[in-house]
């Protein structure tokens, strides 16, 4: 068994059963191509490499061949690499994606030149109407060449998508590993959502004691991102709140930020709720306090008098008639008691449905969920947080 295979799917589910060829082009960037390779891997995808010659002169094929468990194509022999795997037939690789595409192979492509592996099966696989999507790696100067651009509308009009680069140092740099992932993501993924809009509001509040104090929580945001993330893959049009949070999301969805229960409250008050679905895993603070001006001492015990805070859930509802998902966090909960409570949750704030856990079941990157749609039975996942993403919007797709 080759080591790759350990990997597969350890993430996620998301491209079980999907067969991707990775084009290989003559750019300093092939040298990710290994940990891209890799991380198509822990989604559960197969992954083919296909080089140009410049390639090889950058990163061996024997790494690609390591990082994937299949032999790099550098030249096409009598086995037709390139029918057998784009062609017209019934066992085609499901994407062609070309990462990192050089300027030089996004011209040929446009104007059918297939002088090199990658070109030829670019062009069979557009022959043939296999999504093919294309991660560009160049000098700024050359990636803003009026031929270039034109050559990456041609490409576009034929269907090929483009996988925006990092502008830096006068370079257009390959995006990122877990950028170009989660196009992949998006582009072979479900579609379930496709056309829906969703809203995640998620992440931690700070109620300020004075001026460099603060109430606030354990929450780091991950479950938020993780769910956002999830939606946009599966085709939804998503905008991600987030208050306090390590994490920091993709640039493919708008978001905006919060760090207090008031400013949350502004942005719920301010904006035009437009959504199919709010989810709002946020840990929201339940008590704010009046704050001090300036630093208050620490010569002497401070007693803080906390005030009950307005539900937030609440306050959507009132402005918002969509499906409203709602979280209940609790400790030291049996699993009657915790969808007891998640339950008298929904009804106050007149909430859809309900996610609740025990935080003794939360750890880094696993957790134990209950999901409680309000017409239906109660659902239990226990998973890393990508899978407890998947399980929420399975019922979110059901309820819509």
């Amino acid at each position: 068994m080759h080591p790759s295979t350990e990997l597969r799917g350890t993430k996620s589910k998301r491209l079980e059963g999907k067969r991707i060829i990775l084009g290989v082009t003559g750019s300093i960037a092939a040298v990710d191509d290994v940990r891209l390779i890799r991380e198509l891997i822990r989604h559960g995808a197969e992954v083919f490499p296909v080089m140009t010659h410049s390639a090889t002169k950058i990163i061996h094929p024997d790494a690609l061949w390591f990082a994937s468990g299949n032999r790099a194509v550098v030249e096409l022999t009598g086995d037709v690499e390139h029918v057998k795997h784009c062609g017209k037939i019934p066992r085609r690789a499901d994407l062609l994606l070309i990462a990192p595409c050089t300027s030089n192979t996004i011209s040929k492509m446009a104007w059918a030149v297939d002088d090199t592996p990658v070109t030829t099966f670019a062009a069979t696989a557009l022959g043939t109407g296999m999504p093919v999507m294309a991660a560009p790696a160049m000098h700024e100067s050359m990636y803003d060449h009026p031929g270039v651009r034109e050559n990456m509308r041609k490409l576009e009009s034929m269907g090929v998508q483009f996988i925006s680069p990092r502008i830096e140092e006068n370079k257009a740099k390959l995006a990122s590993v877990d950028e170009i992932v989660l196009a992949v993501l998006r582009r072979l993924g479900r579609g379930d959502l496709k056309g829906k809009r969703v809203l995640v509001i998620a992440g931690s509040t700070r109620e300020r004691i004075d001026d460099v104090r603060c109430i606030t929580n354990f929450s780091t945001g991950k479950t938020g991102i993780e769910l956002a993330i999830a939606a946009w893959t599966r085709g939804a049009d998503v905008e991600l709140w987030y208050g306090a949070s390590p994490e920091h999301p993709p640039s493919f969805f708008p978001s905006k930020r919060f760090d207090s229960l008031d400013s949350l409250n502004s942005l719920v008050s301010d904006a035009t709720l437009v959504f199919d679905t709010i989810i709002v895993p946020a840990a929201i603070s339940d008590y704010t306090v009046d704050k001090a001006a300036g630093k208050l001492g620490s010569e002497r015990p401070l007693t803080l008098e906390l005030h009950p805070a307005p539900k937030v859930l609440r306050q959507l509802r009132r402005r918002f008639k969509g499906l409203l998902v709602g979280f209940k966090a609790e400790s030291g909960a049996t699993s009657d008691e915790l969808e007891k409570r998640a339950r008298e949750m929904m009804d106050s704030s007149d909430a859809d449905m309900a996610v609740a856990n025990d935080m003794a079941d939360v750890k880094e990157d696993a957790t134990r969920i209950l999901i409680i749609p309000r017409k239906g039975g109660t659902r239990t996942f226990s998973g890393g947080k990508t899978e407890a993403a998947d399980a929420v919007l399975d019922e979110v797709v059901k309820a819509l």
